[in-house]
């Protein structure tokens, strides 16, 4: 069985975000494998040890990917592929899904796995993309995955407003992952130094057959123009009193100064 796992370099969800001239400022920010995708990772390891078969990855980025895609490899995946081509930066949801699915027409695989969303952007939009490109069925947010003896279709939970779905679908499928599926594995020494003689493929443009001026940032329907931070948290309002005293006091404040009530 042949997995491949979308994943994304996303900034350490511990890194403390900084805005200079409405952008992110990247130097010295901690890079990991988005959280997400590694609940897709760990599904494909597992499924990978239960039926045998492979593991590849698949990331979009720049040349400081490779570090990122190294961490996956550590965990257990075989191979992975790094699309890596200047003309793939700068674009958006939509950019990036063509480029995936361009390079995943090149491959062989019996299952897609990917997070639900990546937790810099939170577009939640990429997996559904990369479905619809490839015309293959998929499920999104899955707690669960099932699947059938013969291999050619899944059955899947998913949790949805409170409640859990089951769905069932075809082989191959875009299945995007959720916190709830797994609890995602730490890499073992014998992994890390093994990483790094595992094979990583570098693609272009040119090897996917895509025209680098539909893709990144020529190809995008996005264009972020500038980046703010969230206004300051004002500072709280200590009511003194007692407690008959202060809950009268509170709601007059709700009612005519905040105006919730």
């Amino acid at each position: 069985m042949n997995v491949v796992v979308l994943i994304k370099r996303v900034p350490d969800t511990e890194t403390r975000i900084q805005i200079k001239d409405g952008k992110v400022v990247t130097d010295g920010i901690s890079w990991i494998i988005s959280p997400y995708d590694e609940y897709g990772v760990e599904e494909a390891l597992r499924l990978i040890e239960k039926y045998t078969g492979k593991v590849t990855l698949v990331c979009l980025g720049p040349d400081e990917a490779k570090e990122t895609i190294r961490k996956g490899l550590a965990l257990g995946a075989d191979e992975a592929v790094h699309l890596n081509d200047p003309a793939f930066l700068g674009g958006d949801a939509s950019t990036t899904a063509k480029v995936l699915a361009a390079a995943l027409k090149k491959m062989s695989y019996d299952l897609i796995l990917t997070g639900k969303q990546a937790v810099d952007e939170d577009n939640a939009q990429v997996g559904v993309r990369v479905a619809e490109l490839l015309g293959l069925p998929d499920v999104n947010s899955v707690i669960k995955i099932e699947l059938s003896e013969d291999h050619k279709s899944a059955r899947c939970t998913r949790e949805v407003d409170g409640d859990r779905d089951i769905m069932e679908t075809s082989l191959p499928a875009v299945i995007t992952t959720q916190q709830g599926l797994n609890e995602p594995r730490y890499p073992s020494l014998k992994g890390i130094m093994g990483a790094k003689k595992k094979p990583i493929k570098d693609w272009k443009a040119s090897d996917i057959g895509i025209d680098p001026t539909t893709v990144g940032a020529k190809g995008a329907k996005l264009e972020v123009i500038n980046i703010e931070p969230p206004p300051a948290r004002p500072s709280g309002k200590i009511i003194p009193g007692d407690a008959a005293t202060a809950a009268k006091e509170l709601v007059r404040l709700l009612h005519e100064e905040a105006k919730v009530v």
